[in-house]
């Protein structure tokens, strides 16, 4: 398999993507460890490198002396084709061991357009995608990340999923496999499914009304839960995070130190599944994380840090944080970057005093045209914070200025859409007046997609027809040459909205995509939206049932049996409160919210986090 390797390398794009050999890679020796595991992504390697979670992962399992962590990626179609004709299995970056001969292979799902990447990951390993037909020599096949909080549509391929944080977990699974993976596949998945936060889909059954919906998803017998809760880390501080990150040959997405400041958001926009089931907030200190800068820069090279969360100045100590890496890594042509800011002026000069080191763009999120539209999602927003922002921005010396915008959203009409581009506007004629000459103002148009777990749930996505007119409804409403409009390809939206919502059925339009050749969805240039057409109409699944319908609030949903902590009840007041237009405060800054997390939360002295979403109460 070397030999044959080597031949073909010199065939293929970017043939770093399958070397190994990087600085900072961990390799052992197979016959010194009891489990071994391979961290799979399925998409090529710049984006999984860029992946904080496998980089958290890798680092967590190669800490133990027992086993051995190694990465593997989705092998670019080039790749794919020479390593079927020349009999090469999907093999790890460490080691080039074959897939197959791991004891664990572990996928990483943040987005529903993997989903046909994973399959044909499993058969380039030449293992059968479906979980039933992997006897017990095969490995076992886990999956985490953000698409288990809904693991139904791709239940049959999965041996267990991993819903929630994996720092802590994933010992407990490699403790678990250790000790019982000669007792056979069955009784381990048994063993798996006592586990706080692992879901078994093998052990329940799902049984659907008349009409189509979901009547229950119920346990096979007693001994497994009824409800799969997600599991959280709650010490943040003490969690384990990389101090050595592998450092790739070739560019890849994130090509810098990511340094995770704080985890969860407790702003409550409505659309944001991450901002629900990543929750709580919790902070890192200002003296671990600069004590982590320290390591990586010094094992790295790197001339950038990046410092992560969802919402990254609102780390209570931000400015400060700031300061001390300017101060301390400045001399040195290290820069800081901040991928998220709020849309108001302090966020602005913040991110101002970074550019004296490193220079960037400035992207801002109002999310939507009007302020009706952004009361309804909760956004919190309003035109006088961003034209305050975006007016220091220029003050600052920006010329370009980035916004994000979303269109398809609850309650939304054309006069919302049409408000997208009134404010780009003036936006523009804010750059004018600033700076006496035109600016250039990049409008980004994302389409609405209702996400499991969050208060738009239940409501229907609009139809590629819908969305492709108020795109266009958008572009047209723009009559300053400083806009410039570009907007999400619909179909891959309502594919995503499809997945995200589907039940165990749309399994099989999976399978079937895969089978016509479906590969990397989420790439441009290999989305075949036919092929998924063909799949959902020989399969039986119609994609309207999914995307294009709105659940009404008693309606057992596909996703119904997993905890994410935040309660259907406060999903559905909050639901409520969005066709109202009312807004919910941020409660790290007001009162509770409410939320349900509390009923999660551990009690004990050795953990501090005094309120659900982290707020001092």
């Amino acid at each position: 398999m070397f030999e044959r390797l080597n031949d073909i390398l010199p065939r293929v794009t970017k043939p770093a993507r399958y070397t190994g050999g990087e600085y900072n890679a961990v390799v052992k020796d197979h016959a010194t460890v009891a489990v071994k595991f391979a961290l799979a992504f399925p998409d090529t390697y710049e984006i999984g490198m860029s992946n904080l979670g496998v980089r958290i992962l890798y680092h967590t399992l190669n800490c133990r002396p027992d086993t051995a962590a190694e990465r593997v990626f989705a092998p670019w179609t080039d790749m794919e084709d020479q390593m079927r004709r020349n009999d090469i299995p999907l093999f790890t970056l460490e080691t080039r061991t074959p897939l197959r001969e791991f004891d664990i292979i572990g996928f990483s799902l943040g987005y529903e357009l993997a989903y046909t990447a994973m399959l044909n990951m499993l058969d380039l390993a030449g293992l059968p995608v479906r979980a039933s037909e992997r006897g017990d020599d095969a490995p076992l096949v886990i999956a985490g990340g953000c698409c288990t909080v809904n693991p139904e549509p791709i239940a049959e391929f999965i041996d267990a999923f991993v819903v929630g944080e994996g720092e802590d977990i994933v010992h407990e699974i490699v403790d678990l496999v250790k000790a019982h993976k000669s007792e056979g596949k069955s009784e381990l998945l048994k063993r798996l499914a006592l586990l706080h936060g692992v879901y078994v889909p093998s052990l329940y059954e799902v049984s659907y009304n008349d009409d189509g919906t979901v009547r229950e998803v119920v346990p096979k017998d007693d001994s497994v839960p009824k409800v799969v809760t997600r599991r959280i880390v709650w010490d943040l501080e003490n969690a384990p995070f990389p101090e050595r990150p592998v450092i790739p040959f070739i560019e890849t997405v994130h090509d810098r130190i990511a340094l995770e400041i704080m985890r969860g958001c407790s702003r409550g926009c409505r659309f944001c599944q991450a901002g629900t089931v990543y929750r709580p907030v919790r902070e890192r200190s200002r003296e671990k994380l600069m004590e982590t800068a320290k390591t990586q820069v010094e094992s790295t090279g790197y001339d950038e840090i990046a410092l992560t969360s969802l919402s990254a100045t609102d780390y209570r100590e931000i400015r400060d944080l700031v300061s001390e890496i300017i101060e301390t890594y400045g001399p040195e042509k290290i820069g800081v970057s901040l991928p998220s800011i709020r849309v108001d002026a302090p966020c602005v000069e913040l991110a101002h005093e970074i550019q004296k080191v490193r220079k960037s763009g400035l992207t801002l999120a109002p999310e939507a045209g009007t302020q009706r539209m952004r009361d309804v999602i909760n956004k919190n927003v309003t035109e006088e914070d961003l034209f305050s922002a975006v007016e220091e921005a220029f003050k600052c010396g920006w010329q370009t200025i980035k916004l994000y915008f979303m269109i398809g959203l609850p309650t939304e009409t054309d006069e919302d859409v049409r408000g997208i581009s009134k404010l780009a506007m003036k936006v523009a004629q804010i750059g004018r007046r600033v700076m006496g000459r035109k600016p250039t103002v990049n409008v980004s148009i994302s389409n609405f997609v209702p996400k499991p777990h969050t208060p738009f749930q239940w409501s229907a996505q609009d139809t590629i027809e819908e969305l492709e007119r108020k795109a266009t409804l958008a572009r047209y409403a723009i009559t300053d040459r400083a806009v410039k409009l570009s907007w999400h390809e619909a179909r891959t939206s309502v594919l995503e909205g499809v997945l995200a919502r589907g039940d165990r059925r749309v399994g099989e339009a999976v399978y079937l995509a895969w089978k016509k050749g479906c590969r990397f969805d989420a790439w441009h240039e290999h989305f075949n939206f036919d092929a998924w057409l063909a799949a959902f109409e020989e399969s039986g699944v119609d994609p309207a049932f999914y995307a294009h319908r709105a659940r009404s609030i008693d309606e057992v949903l596909p996703w119904d049996h997993i905890d994410c902590g935040v309660t259907k009840r406060f999903l559905m007041a909050e639901n409520e409160r969005a066709q109202r237009g009312e807004v919910t405060q941020d409660c790290r800054l007001d009162r509770c919210s409410g939320c349900g997390l509390t009923r999660l939360m551990p009690r004990g002295e050795d953990i501090d986090v005094p309120c659900p979403a982290g707020a001092a109460s």
